[in-house]
């Protein structure tokens, strides 16, 4: 016979179906080298036999139909796959004629590139039902060496349901390598298609110096297509703790919540815990609802139990819309801080701000015209209006401000290649200090502004690649006068390369700079051939009048400023260099930043050392110098180790410091990592934590899309 015979349909009698159905189902289609239909219409198909019929394809050596009995008996090697994500090789098979019913001899089972079923027997009861007798599963790579693999589950039997997409097992052993671990009389696991399903989910060991020892085993619960609840309780000799978390989906947004309730050996008799929550929900007309909620029993929790170390806590409820020419938020923000010597009651933790934004560009003007508006209030809990804490700030005092701004700009490109940008534009402010015995009276200002900004770049071609030199001009003016009110907002300061050209570096409106300024700059940058891209910034700002809001440290102090330097270095092969400083004349340094971080096939580390000089006025009395480190180091195809470490140069001694290291191949994932923090204060000790992770591969439609392609080991005489 010609070899590739194609019949349209296997006797019109008897088509193969892949689902019992209503609706016709889809013709099928076999290929082979020879086919041959008897008197006794019985369809013998040999070589290289395939038939295919909707996502079902099936292999085999020879396929022999009986149209009377309606049974197919394929002889092997068969391979039959049912749709994109099972795949059965079996030696011998006896199949009903839809393939959803019959026995396989010696069958395996392939799901999801991830599982593997091994038995000696192999049912198939109405296409949705699968029952493997003396079975064993894994998801490592299994060697025809005859060697154990590193993990496998051996049961007496295993029915897998195709609908709901779980695995059950009876009189189930867990094995590492052959030797025989615990026993389960019964087992219940998701396959590797199953993307949510109650049940546990793999557990965790925790050591630290404070808890001791102990185990959290989270129990993920479905409520539905669209939310689900994880209960993951924590118990060690020291604490009872159970972890929750909470998800939901909606048509136009979500929402998710994660907490903790605690009674532990810290802190006897007290209930402990927090409550973290974020959401957002697409509204009409483009407006966007969001929230977010961080809170704690106290002020030690979050780093006793490894949460968090942030030391201020943030809760908002906020309404945006964002298009190309116009901005609007309003938000409601309270802030909680955990820092010793710090309270709440004196902080301004309250807060609430609206803001609008839009850009115009008109024909006959040309250019861009801005307006901005900005509505503004803090507020503290204390209502006393005088300083009885001596901190320097009324214990009640609340700032409410309202600021209105229009601004005009243009630029223009002239032949030579010079280039002018032109503004001129007004803000108006309004401040009323409340509950403040030192400011009761409201204070009001206009502040006209107008800049001047001229550049010149230029560009040399070279055989190495491209350079660009930019000098950089401002000039430009502010008027008004500095109001009677505090500075509650703008206390810390920046000066960088981003706001060298602005007219004022203050980062909130209750503060501006006046008179007459000039920035000073020049730009340099190399886009070379090999990939290697260097920039350099240095500039410096010089005024009329000093501006006493700065603070020493700002580099923006007096009527000259600090000389401004930055600069970064970038390679192709994944090495960069990112700095920046500040020096004066003398070449005193008040603040100065370097990262250097190199990424490369095997490795990636990132180290950064930070200098601040001591400035009460920043609320720093001792000078900051600290070194950080961090990196991971892919040690071999399936290890990697990774490293953090923080040090008080100041102090000469570390601040934090952790190590861990991962064990990651196809069938199973270790994690064991040590993390050491040496800080402490009258409400946190320092600590010690240890964590351990074992998760095996194969049982969850998340393990990710890495393949880990394990080889066996052949032996050469």
């Amino acid at each position: 016979m010609i070899r590739n015979l194609t019949v349209a349909c296997i006797l019109a009698c008897a088509p193969l179906a892949v689902l019992a159905q209503d609706t016709p189902p889809p013709p099928a289609a076999l290929v082979a080298d020879s086919v041959e239909v008897t008197r006794d219409r019985v369809l013998i198909a040999t070589g290289n036999v395939e038939i295919f019929q909707g996502d079902t394809r099936l292999r085999a050596q020879g396929v022999t139909y009986d149209a009377r009995k309606g049974s197919l008996v394929l002889t092997g090697p068969i391979l039959l796959q049912d749709g994109p994500d099972i795949v059965v090789v079996a030696d011998q098979a006896e199949l009903s004629k839809d393939l959803q019913d019959g026995l396989l001899i010696g069958a395996r089972v392939v799901m999801n590139e991830q599982l593997q079923l091994a038995a000696v027997e192999m049912n198939r009861v109405g296409g949705r039902y699968t029952q493997l007798y003396k079975t064993a599963v894994t998801s490592c790579h299994v060697c025809d060496s005859g060697k154990a693999p590193l993990w496998q589950i051996r049961a007496k039997r295993v029915v897998h349901d195709q609908q709901e997409q779980q695995l059950y097992f009876d009189r189930a052993q867990f094995r590492i390598r052959n030797v025989p671990v615990f026993y389960l009389p019964r087992l219940r696991l998701p396959d590797p298609t199953l993307e949510r399903a109650s049940g546990f989910l793999i557990p965790s060991l925790r050591t630290t110096s404070q808890l001791g020892t102990g185990i959290i085993v989270p129990y993920f619960i479905k409520l539905g297509d669209h939310r689900d609840l994880t209960l993951s309780p924590y118990w060690s000799a020291r604490t009872d703790t159970l972890n929750f978390r909470y998800r939901q989906a909606f048509k136009t947004g979500r929402i998710s919540f994660e907490g903790a309730y605690t009674r532990d050996d810290l802190r006897p008799g007290e209930d402990r815990g927090y409550l973290f929550g974020e959401g957002r929900f697409d509204l009409e007309r483009g407006y966007v609802l969001s929230f977010a909620l961080e809170t704690t029993s106290d002020d030690a929790y979050l780093i006793d139990y490894g949460i968090t170390d942030a030391d201020r806590l943030t809760s908002e409820l906020a309404l945006t819309r964002a298009r190309r020419d116009k901005y609007i938020r309003a938000a409601v923000i309270n802030f909680r801080t955990l820092r010793e010597g710090e309270v709440n009651k004196t902080l301004p933790t309250n807060v609430i701000e609206a803001t609008y934004e839009q850009r115009f560009f008109p024909n006959q003007l040309g250019g861009e015209f801005r307006i901005a508006a900005n509505a503004h209030g803090h507020f503290r809990q204390s209502g006393d209006p005088n300083d009885t804490n001596l901190d320097g700030i009324a214990d009640g005092r609340d700032v409410l401000r309202l600021n209105l701004e229009a601004d005009w700009h243009r630029q223009w490109t002239f032949r030579s290649g010079l280039q002018a940008d032109f503004g001129i534009g007004f803000a108006a402010d309004l401040f009323h200090i409340k509950q403040d015995a030192l400011f009761t009276d409201p204070d009001s200002d206009i502040v006209p502004r107008t800049s001047l900004t001229l550049r010149y770049p230029m560009v040399r071609q070279s055989r190495n690649g491209r350079q660009l030199l930019e000098p950089v001009l401002q000039i430009g003016a502010t008027g008004g006068s500095n109001l009677n009110i505090p500075n509650e907002e703008s206390t810390r300061v920046e000066f960088d390369e981003g706001n060298l050209l602005s007219l004022s570096r203050f980062p909130r409106p209750d503060r501006r700079e006046r008179s007459a300024t000039a920035a000073i700059g020049i730009n340099w940058s190399h886009f070379g051939n090999e990939g290697w891209d260097s920039h350099l910034t240095f500039g410096q700002v010089i005024r009329r009048r000093a501006n006493t809001d700065f603070s020493d440290t700002s580099g923006l102090a007096g009527t000259h400023s600090d000389f401004l330097l930055a600069g970064q270095i970038k390679s192709k092969g994944g090495f960069s260099v990112t700095g920046r400083a500040l020096f004066n004349e003398k070449f005193d340094v008040s603040k100065a930043e370097l990262r250097g971080d190199w990424a490369g096939q095997r490795s990636s580390f990132g180290t950064s050392y930070v200098w601040l000089t001591a400035d009460i006025a920043e609320d720093r009395p001792t000078a900051v110098s600290e070194l950080t480190f961090d990196g991971t180091y892919k040690l071999s195809n399936v290890w990697t180790a990774n490293a953090n470490w923080r040090y008080d140069l100041v102090d000469d001694r570390a601040a934090s410091a952790g190590l861990g290291i991962q064990y990651v191949n196809e069938c199973v994932t270790v994690d064991f990592s040590v993390k050491r923090r040496y800080t402490s204060s009258t409400s946190v000790e320092p600590s010690t934590n240890l964590g351990f992770t074992i998760s095996l591969r194969g049982f969850s439609a998340s393990n990710g899309t890495e393949r880990y392609a394990n080889s066996c080991e052949t032996k050469t005489r």
